[in-house]
């Protein structure tokens, strides 16, 4: 029993540990990690990169795999790039395995101590997120110290020290037992990195040797299937697809190794060290970068297998008109997952505009038909905003860092200002068709008045959107600056509207319908300033 509570209160740290310097990683990263996932191509080497990369930092192969099935079901990543995203988070986890193999156990309290002491002493964010780091660096030593201490009495056992033996035998039965084991471990802790700290632990006391650890470490590579597994129940088929490639990517590389090379990279890394855990994580290394380099050139082999398992449908390919690029797997990584949500602002913004240019151009083409479109696409810029806003508080509720919680707060009003751009331009599309069906004319001269608006508003909602893609704040004052002249604009066409009726050169509902419209178009113009705004309140932040 004793054993059972180090070991669990050991594993505990360690995974509270990763966790820790995982998030002061990625808040250190920030928009670096944003940029890795935006510099994707269809080049499958780069593809490979940004997978270690983004593994290293988030520290779990499972919360990558997990990101990468949220960015497909999005539709933000393609099925051949995930491939090669997901053969990097394999390589970018054996970092982990590699850094607890090293015995650093004395350097765990000192640096614990040195973490708190800047953390509780320095207002500095930047500092503050480095301290995390150093904090979770040795509270995950501190476990890995606890589990090896907790199952050292294990070497008295000798039915477990068989069973453990019994894993390096030469014959299939044990072989499957030892790769189902690590299978089991690894999808009951949903870490292959917490499976492998244990193996680790259990080599550092000699009870694990390298031909037993490796088929369990095969089974941890199939056990971190399981998260993104489960993850992709109710995603889009492609989002399956991403998740069977990993699949078949570890069970292809298992079978290899157990069959072909287990002798060869045994003999490697035994060559390499006689240390027991630094075999078991170079073993663990080169097992994964070694099937990624024989599978890679196969990516295309393995999409094809994964799309007769899954069979295509062309509705898959139906655009969009809602949710685009927000999942919530996407969390795991909250820094990318505020990138996503900009990106779905500014499609919802695009959404917006579309309702508008229906509206609009119903009204002066006196189509009912593009005026009714309006109706049609607003419902779904309101369906927008509650699905943003509802993302957004779920952001807001992960660990961030102050700067992307004053973004969010930003986000929060940019929606709403959407949505009332939508509010206005269904307003526009009830006056559309009011003209179409009392048939009312209207003088060329308050048409061009209208047209001429028009123009002026939709540049600026359009700058708007732009500034809110870029963060420039030239593009952002330019539209807080033509704001007011709208505003003169509105002012001088009513006053010019109304001497036409006085003068009996529009009739009085005509006149009606165009001083509604230009006071709809100035607000539309006070929310693009509102936009505008938020964009240069960020950035002096």
């Amino acid at each position: 029993m004793a054993i059972a509570f180090g070991l669990i209160g050991g594993l505990g740290l360690f995974l509270y540990g990763m966790n820790i310097m995982a998030s002061g990683l990625e808040k250190s990263a920030g928009d670096k990690l944003k940029r890795f996932i935006e510099i994707l191509t269809s080049n499958r080497i780069m593809a490979v990169i940004v997978g270690a990369l983004v593994t290293m930092i988030v520290q779990s192969s499972s919360a990558t795999t997990v990101m990468v099935v949220g960015f497909v079901n999005a539709g933000v990543m393609k099925l051949t790039q995930a491939v090669g995203v997901i053969m990097g988070a394999n390589i970018g986890t054996t970092i982990t395995a590699q850094l607890v193999s090293i015995n650093l156990t004395q350097l765990a309290p000192i640096s614990v101590g040195i973490g708190v002491g800047i953390w509780l002493f320095s207002s500095n964010r930047k500092i503050r997120t480095f301290a995390e780091i150093i904090i979770g660096f040795g509270i995950l030593f501190l476990g890995m110290d606890m589990m090896k201490h907790a199952v050292k009495p294990l070497e008295h056992y000798e039915g477990f020290t068989n069973l453990l033996a019994s894993f390096g035998y030469d014959n299939i039965f044990d072989k499957a037992l030892a790769i189902f084991t690590g299978f089991g471990i690894t999808a009951i802790l949903q870490s292959s990195s917490a499976t492998t700290g244990i193996l680790i632990a259990l080599a550092s006391q000699g009870l694990l040797p390298i031909e037993s650890a490796f088929p369990v470490l095969l089974g941890t590579n199939i056990g971190t299937c399981v998260t993104a597994m489960i993850s992709s129940v109710g995603a889009s088929k492609t989002a399956k697809r991403a998740a069977l490639v990993h699949l078949l990517f570890n069970v292809i590389g298992t079978v290899l190794f157990i069959i072909f090379l287990a002798k060869p990279t045994l003999w490697a890394v035994t060559q390499m060290s006689s240390i027991p855990e630094r075999q078991l994580a170079n073993a663990h290394t080169f097992f994964n970068i070694a099937n990624t380099v024989l599978l890679l050139p196969f990516a295309s082999l393995l999409v094809y297998v994964v799309n007769k398992v899954i069979p295509y449908d062309s509705n898959e390919e139906k655009e969009i008109q809602g949710i685009k690029y927000i999942d919530d797997r996407i969390l795991e990584t909250p820094s990318i997952a505020i990138g996503q949500v900009i990106k779905e602002v500014l499609h919802m913004g695009n959404v917006a505009l579309q309702s508008y240019n229906s509206a609009i151009e119903g009204f002066f083409e006196k189509d009912e038909k593009l005026a009714m479109e309006t109706f049609r696409v607003e419902k779904i810029v309101n369906e927008m905003e509650k699905e943003i806003a509802s993302y957004l508080l779920k952001v807001s509720n992960t660990d961030i860092s102050g700067q992307q919680r004053e973004i969010i707060e930003g986000l929060f009003n940019t929606i709403n200002d959407i949505e009332r751009v939508g509010d206005h331009a269904d307003n526009l599309a009830e006056l559309a068709v009011y003209r179409i069906e009392n048939k009312l004319k209207f003088s060329d001269e308050a048409l061009e008045e209208l047209k001429l608006m028009h123009q002026r508003v939709v540049k600026s909602y359009k700058e708007a959107l732009t500034a809110l893609k870029t963060g420039n704040t030239k593009t952002a004052q330019r539209v807080i600056e033509r704001e007011g002249e709208i505003d003169h604009m509105e002012k001088t066409l009513r006053a010019n509207h109304i001497g036409r009726l006085n003068k009996q050169q529009c009739v009085p509902a005509s006149g009606v319908i165009f001083l509604d419209i230009i006071s709809n178009l100035e607000r539309i113009a006070d929310h693009s300033s509102n936009i505008a705004l938020a964009v240069m309140d960020y950035s002096k932040k």
